[in-house]
């Protein structure tokens, strides 16, 4: 149980201090009803029907072995998940540097831009780290309505969240999409995304950790497929590349799209990708919703990883020991959020066990 003990241990000593989200703090109003498109609305409303009681799965994906994992493998071969509780700009800084990395070529910043009013990231929180790269903000328009689903507003969007202050902005598929082949899916066999995708050298993938109304959860894994992917990728992903309606689609290969398309997007970068997750302003809704419901449980901290599948885990792992964590938990089983994270580890996208190191100790 010594993952299970690492992130309790991280909760309990975060509860109730955690910061009230530095560089990320909206003012938004309570709301029920939470709808950024009427469409997903009638989803929301379809998937709430489901039965939330709570589950074991979180348990049985971190019962690790003090000195080995079942098979033998050592735990000092799992990937390594870093963590701080500094929510600012410096602990920002301070977990990307933990990760020893040493990006080359020209770079990409895959943030997810955020509808108005929404818990998007904000500048005072990631530009050192923007600008220190010297990258290129990146992002692909939406497939629904709102003010990212053409490319001229969503340029206006970017410049009204602060984003080309502090860094070019490239809305990848305003010229289309390009095809990654996705090896060995259950449900997609092409991933359509941005076509300026090709135009970077490396990514880092910096994601607001947050709950999501048709996914459950939203992190690395999600900012990799559906973030990554052109509207017409959006789409393909939502309806496990059936085609029709993404809204009356089929909830399972769905989310088992989402990992392939982000395990394609991986395989076509060969390693040249890292991972961070902002845990604050944690809300059940997501950046992509105008109108989210305010946050009901604390900050928890940025966690850091090359592991995508690894560092949602530990960012659910985090949520699951919190106290004050039924709200997201509900919205995430609700959704049977945990399966994309299952079916991630199938084909190999990455582990959904990792050893967890507190660069604030």
């Amino acid at each position: 149980m010594k993952r299970l003990l690492l992130a309790f241990l991280a909760a309990l000593m975060l509860v109730g201090c955690g910061p009230a989200g530095v560089g990320n703090n909206p003012e938004t109003k309570p709301n029920d009803e939470n709808t950024a498109d009427p469409a997903e609305a009638q989803t929301e409303a379809q998937t709430n029907e489901a039965e939330t009681t709570p589950t074991d799965e979180s348990e049985s994906t971190t019962d690790l072995a003090d000195e080995e994992l079942p098979d033998g493998e050592p735990e000092s071969s799992l990937p390594v998940v870093y963590m701080t509780s500094d929510i600012s700009s410096d602990g920002l800084m301070a977990v990307y540097e933990a990760l020893g990395a040493d990006p080359e070529g020209k770079i990409a910043v895959k943030i997810s831009t955020g509808e108005p009013s929404s818990n998007y990231l904000r500048t005072d929180l990631i530009g050192e780290l923007v600008q220190s790269l010297d990258g290129t903000i990146v992002e692909c328009n939406t497939a629904y309505g709102g003010q990212r689903a053409n490319t001229a507003m969503h340029y206006q969007l970017a410049k009204d969240h602060g984003y080309t202050d502090i860094a070019d902005v490239d809305i990848m598929d305003e010229d289309g999409s390009m095809t990654l082949p996705v090896e060995d899916g259950s449900n997609l066999t092409e991933n359509y995304v941005g076509s300026h995708f090709s135009n970077y050298d490396y990514f880092v993938v910096l994601s607001h950790f947050k709950g999501h109304a048709m996914a459950g959860f939203g992190g690395a894994i999600k900012n990799i497929s559906i973030g990554i992917a052109s509207a017409d990728g959006k789409s393909h992903i939502h309806t496990a590349g059936k085609g029709g309606s993404m809204w009356s689609a089929e909830q399972d290969p769905f989310l088992e799209s989402m990992a392939e398309a982000g395990k394609s997007v991986v395989d076509a970068l060969d390693g040249n990708i890292l991972y961070i997750n902002v845990m604050n302003r944690l809300s059940v809704d997501c950046d992509c919703d105008s109108n989210p419901a305010e946050p009901d449980m604390h900050d928890i901290g940025i966690l850091a990883s090359f592991d995508p599948v690894a560092l949602d885990q530990a960012c659910i792992d985090l949520v699951y020991a919190a106290e004050d964590d039924q709200s997201l938990i509900k919205r995430i089983e609700s959704r049977n959020g945990l399966h994309t994270l299952e079916h991630a580890e199938e084909i190999g996208l990455g582990s959904r066990e990792y050893r967890l190191e507190n660069i604030d100790d």
